[in-house]
């Protein structure tokens, strides 16, 4: 069973105060995108891989996967994640049966992880990597004032990659156009639709460079990996 994976990389970088696509910023020497990759070709359960991304990084991001031996796709990418993920989905080849979807700014993500997401897919479960939350979280008003403090135990902070039926997640986003859903992650869509995901536990280190600062642990967490 082939196994299709899209991988969100058509970021503008806002939240970085980079002027361009954070996933082209350095990390320990190499652009960030180029760390994603390394998991990936490794990852035995990849068949085939579609970028997703704004035509201007076409160029910068496609020279980065020249030495992966998997078949990789361009494809143009929308104004939202959400709608990037949508044309994701409208060029997986037309016999695609599971999909996952991945960040590529989560450039810490191991082989082992897409190969447990996968297997899960095709046992046939939603499935997404997670991981739990340690922080007390608080739920705060337009003022700044906490308004309540949810229980931690059973909260999850939610991570990539995600996994699902084609079939299902093609038939999550149309629902979501229909009813002007607006979400930032595929499970989201499940939820609402009241179809299970499973959770995978995955490390703390799977996190999303989004800052400078996750640049700095990202870089600290590579260093600590290359002197296991």
């Amino acid at each position: 069973m082939i196994l299709h994976l899209l991988i969100a990389a058509a970021g503008s970088g806002r939240r970085m105060g980079a002027g361009c696509n954070k996933l082209l910023l350095p990390l320990a020497g190499r652009p960030v995108l180029s760390w994603t990759l390394d998991s990936i070709k490794v990852a035995e359960s990849i068949d085939w891989i579609g970028i997703i991304g704004q035509p201007i990084d076409q160029t910068s991001i496609m020279t980065l996967v020249e030495r992966l031996d998997k078949p990789i796709n361009w494809i143009n990418g929308g104004s939202t994640r959400q709608e990037s993920v949508q044309r994701g989905l409208a060029a997986l080849p037309f016999d695609a049966e599971n999909v996952l979807i991945h960040d590529g700014a989560r450039c810490l993500a191991e082989p082992s992880l897409f190969n447990s997401c996968a297997e899960a897919v095709k046992e046939g479960e939603a499935v997404i990597a997670a991981t739990p939350v340690t922080d007390t979280i608080k739920r705060v008003d337009s003022d700044g004032i906490i308004v309540k403090t949810p229980i931690r135990e059973g909260l999850w902070a939610a991570q990539t990659p995600q996994g699902f039926s084609v079939k299902r997640l093609r038939e999550a986003h149309l629902k979501a156009i229909a009813s002007s859903w607006s979400v930032t992650d595929d499970a989201s869509l499940f939820e609402r639709l009241g179809w299970p995901v499973k959770v995978l536990e995955s490390s703390p280190s799977n996190i999303k460079v989004t800052t400078p600062f996750d640049l700095t642990i990202a870089e600290a967490v590579l260093r600590a990996r290359k002197q296991c």
